[in-house]
Formats: C-alpha cells, structure tokens, sequence
C-alpha cells in the first residue's frame, strides 16, 4: 500500500509536504490580484476619421464597408458601431467569453487590411486604428494648477509629451487614457463671403495645404558620381512643414492670370489652438486634464497602481512651477479592502477549525497533526492557481475559506483511527498507522473523489455564469485532492 512506503519513510512525508508549501509560496507574488475574474467578453474596437465627412457620409463610406468586412470574423458574437458629425467611425466587436483577445485583435486587422481598397484616400492618409478595449480603469490621476495659470492645452500637451509614456513603461500597465485630451492643431477660419467673392471653395484650400505644407527631402550638392575636382559633398535641408500661424497664413491658394495671387489670410484667418473642443474637463473645480490607467489582463493591480503612483512622485520633480497631481479615483482601494477582509475570514476560519477539533478530540496531539495539513493544503492550491491560469481574488479566496473545514476532514479519519487502533488494542504507532491506513485509505480517497465530483461540473458552465465560478469550484478541488494526498502521507 502507498501509505506504508510514508510510513516506513517519514522524511519522504516532510519533503513531499514541504515541496507543495514551496510550490505555492513561490507562485502567490507571480499571481494577478483583482476584485473578480475577468467576465467581460473580449472586445476590439476599429477607428477610422474621415476628415471633414457628416454622419451619412462616414456611414455609407466607412462604417458598412468595414463592418461587412468584420462581419463573421471568428468567435464573434455581435457588432456595434456609430458614425459621427465629426468624421469619426467607431466600430466595436464583441467576441465569445472564451476567445483571446490577441487573436481577436489580429483577426479583426486582417479584415480591417481587406476593406482598404475601398476607403476613401483621406480614411486611408489618416489610417484605421485597430485596438483591444480595456475593460476598465485600475485608477484616474488629475493635473491642475491651483491658480489655473495654465490652461488645458498645454497641461494636455504635457502630458502628452512627458508623462503619458512613462506611465505605460510601468509593469502591468495596458493604456493610458487622457481624458479630454486637447492636441495642438493650426485652426484655419475661412470667410464664406471671401471664398464666394473669389470663386474659391473649401477644397481649394485643403488642397494647396496638402501641396504647400509637406516633408520633402532635399538630397544634396556634389553627391557621387561627381567630377574629380569635387572636393565636398553638401547635404541640402529644406523647410519642411509649417509650423507657425504666420507660415500657414502665406500659402498661396489660387494665382490670377495678372501675377495676383491669394492667400489664405485673404479668405480667413489662422490661429493655433486645440484640435477639438467636444469635451471639456474639471478637477476640484480648476481647469485641469486626467489620465485613465487600465490594466494588461495577467497583471497585479495592486502593485501596478503603487508603480504608476511612484513614477507619478518621480516625475513630479520636472514638472512647471505650479503644476501638480493628484488621484481622481482609485479602484485598488477596493480591490485592497476585499482581499484584507477576505483574509481576516480566513484566519478566523483556521482558528475555528483548530478549536473545534481540540473540543471533539480532546487531545493536543490529534489535533496538531491535521492543523498541520491545513497551510498544506490551502499554500498548495496557489500553484494549481497558477498552473490555471486563475487570479487572487474574491472568489478564489472564497473557495479557500471554505475549503479549510473541508480539509481537514480525511486527516481527521485517519488519526482517529490511529487512535483507536493505539488506544483499543495498544499497538505501537507505527504499527496503528499501517493498521488504521489500511482500513480507512479506500474510504479517504473516496471522499476526496465523492467532493471533486461535486466541485468540478461547475467549472464548465457555459457563459459567464461558467467563468464566474469556475475559480471558485476548481480552487476547491484542488484543494481537497492536496487533503487526500496530505492524509495518505504526512
């Protein structure tokens, strides 16, 4: 019998005990901390603009071209989508529970590829962005001067520029998202009248931008070949871009047969100011920009957050005179609380467990040694946690409390019978452990067969009812199989 071979060799016993303690102490800091699993469905969302274009425009010209394009992509379950005044298509597939998302992402990119032909040059110049949707915010971060000296623009330039990044560098952060975001763009406010009075149209004007403000590359003088007397080779640099309103006011839109020319500061006016005004955000009442941090699927919240906030106290330093940060909000904290008092209720379930076998055993002994198997037990269920896949969480901390009574119970069986083998017909112990163990080993394994059986089915669920409690049923299970080696052995 299996048992005999622990018997004979205790040391075998403890190694085996202390090799699944180990196992599971070194997976708990590798594993992910969330409030629940992840339930939502995947989801991927395209995003095309169509510069200048109204809602039935971007409808009949981008949105239904890309969504019968999308349409049938693997694991989908349905498509939504929206076109705006704004020029903007936004198109979100949603897919089954079980689907991974980075396949998604990629399926829904190679739909996307085939529809390009069909896209309108100006879709294409501006490009069609293909992105996992988060399925929410681990913390917002707010950016504010108290005396409102700077205005959002720049606070939203900044942070574009010298924060967004660093905030994505930390471990475990999937996207930043700026809230309000205010980009700066060169405004161009054409005179209706003007254009009218000049036979010009809007189009003209877009055009001579496209023409006149480009990135060209100039080459260079005494290049090879070259005659033998060239001596130098000059790289030559061109203007490129516009990048002041005065520039963008001379660029010449059309050109009279007289030698006349118009400009744009002829039909309009040119200012530098934010590439949209839709949204407009406030912090502790002053003008201010905010950061959403969402979190890669596989990540720890709590530890990603702290990181987030210590790069936020480092970048603090270099920030302009009066600038400061502050969190908006901070869903950790919640995550945090649940875990603590999930935790709480496990160490009063252990000191419970304790108790009352020390009440109906009436000796110290024979309630050490099954108090033994419960860190056993319960430590050894982290690595099949991780071996999952699975997350801590509320519902794997859930399975563990329960289980701490549960565990117990095949020890409990075979020490009593031990006892009563040494007590009844006063053998020694080793003799009572083989005796006992081989009248009660089929019954122990039995049981822990009897209590998977009730646990696992529920793992397979389907839907989000089945994700919901697949941790929790199989946390349990893993559990009790790690009670049944543990009475068997140690």
């Amino acid at each position: 019998m299996i048992a005999d071979v622990f018997i004979r060799r205790p040391v075998l016993s403890t190694v085996c005990s202390l090799l699944i303690i180990l196992a599971g102490a070194v997976s708990i800091p590798t594993l992910p901390i969330a409030r629940y699993p992840d339930l939502a469905p995947p989801s991927v969302t395209v995003t095309a603009f169509y510069t200048g274009a109204n809602a039935q425009a971007v409808e009949s010209a981008v949105t239904t071209p890309l969504e019968q394009a999308i349409n049938g992509v693997e694991g989908m379950t349905y498509i939504t989508s929206s076109s705006t005044n704004s020029g903007f298509a936004t198109i979100t597939v949603t897919f089954d529970v079980d689907r991974n998302q980075d396949l998604a992402a990629v399926d829904v990119q190679n739909r996307v590829n085939q529809a390009l032909g069909r896209m309108p040059a100006e879709v294409r110049q501006n490009g069609i962005s293909v992105v996992k949707v988060a399925t929410g915010f681990i913390g917002g971060i707010g950016l504010f001067s108290r005396d409102n000296r700077y205005s959002s623009l720049f606070i939203s330039n900044y942070i574009d520029l010298y924060i967004r990044d660093a905030i994505k560098r930390v471990p475990g952060v999937g996207d930043v998202i700026v809230f309000g975001v205010r980009k700066f763009a060169m405004r161009l406010w054409l005179d209706p009248s003007k254009l009218a009075g000049r036979n010009i149209t809007a189009g003209d004007v877009l055009s001579a931008l496209r023409e006149q403000n480009i990135q060209v590359a100039a080459g260079a003088l005494g290049d090879a070949p070259a005659p033998a007397e060239q001596e130098y080779t000059i790289s030559v640099r061109a203007m490129g871009r516009l990048s002041e309103a005065p520039q963008f006011e001379d660029v010449v839109v059309k050109a009279g047969k007289d030698g006349a020319m118009v400009r744009v500061k002829d039909i309009g006016r040119v200012e530098l100011g934010a590439e949209t005004y839709s949204s407009n955000l406030r912090f502790l009442g002053l003008e201010a920009q905010g950061m959403g941090i969402s979190l890669l699927p596989n990540a720890n919240a709590i530890e990603t957050f702290q990181g987030v906030v210590t790069t936020m106290d480092r970048l603090k330093e270099n920030f302009p005179p009066g600038l400061e940060w502050q969190v908006a909000f901070d869903n950790v904290v919640i995550v945090r609380e649940s875990i603590v008092e999930v935790l709480w209720t496990l160490v009063e379930a252990i000191g419970l467990v304790i108790l009352v076998m020390f009440l109906f055993l009436q000796n110290w002994r024979s309630t050490v040694i099954p108090a033994i198997t419960i860190p056993v037990s319960l430590i050894g269920t982290f690595a099949f946690i991780k071996l999952f896949d699975f997350s801590i969480n509320v519902l794997t901390l859930f399975g563990i409390v329960l289980a701490t009574g549960i565990v117990v119970d095949d020890a409990i069986v075979v020490i009593e019978n031990i006892e009563r083998h040494m007590r009844e017909f006063h053998k020694s112990a080793r003799q009572a452990a083989s005796d006992a163990m081989a009248e009660v080993f089929n019954a122990v394994v039995v049981i822990g067969i009897v209590l998977v059986a009730v646990f696992v089915p529920v793992a397979f669920f389907p839907g989000v009812t089945g994700r919901l409690y697949q941790q929790f049923s199989l946390t349990i299970a893993f559990a009790v199989v790690l009670s049944v080696f543990n009475a068997v052995t140690l």
